[in-house]
């Protein structure tokens, strides 16, 4: 059924972004939370904050390879 990949593709990348779009909301909205109530916890919050979101955007990054793969460019 070639005339779903499309679709497929679309899903695939759109339905990839959601998990890690309130992954990265929440966890920016919890460390913002913790900075507020500690100023002084900044500089132990940014290192795990950044790794976080990083594993949070590869799974975005994976779902865009899906959906170039399903469509057959690369």
């Amino acid at each position: 059924m070639p005339e779903m990949t499309p679709l497929a593709a679309g899903l695939a990348i759109g339905l990839g972004a959601i998990g890690p779009g309130i992954g990265v909301g929440l966890g920016v909205a919890k460390a913002m939370e913790a900075i507020g109530r500690n100023p002084e916890a900044t500089g132990t919050l940014f290192l795990p904050l950044i790794i976080g979101l990083a594993f949070a955007e590869a799974i975005a990054i994976y779902s865009l390879i899906i959906a170039f793969l399903l469509f057959g460019k690369v």
